[in-house]
């Protein structure tokens, strides 16, 4: 299988968070869209579906 590169920020995990959470009527925090955003993020990493890479 062919390796692609896959940039995943948790600020967009967030945001698809809020939109999904408001279309189906809940009202969440930012503090808990952020934590499910590091939630999901260390999930994906977790399951080897991501590598974190770190800013230099």
């Amino acid at each position: 299988m062919k390796e692609m590169e896959v940039v995943i920020d948790t600020e967009e995990i967030a945001e698809f968070f809020h939109r999904e959470l408001i279309r189906r009527g809940f009202v969440p925090s930012q503090l808990e869209l952020e934590e499910l955003a590091d939630i999901t993020f260390d999930y994906l990493i977790e399951k080897c579906i991501i590598d974190e890479e770190w800013e230099e």
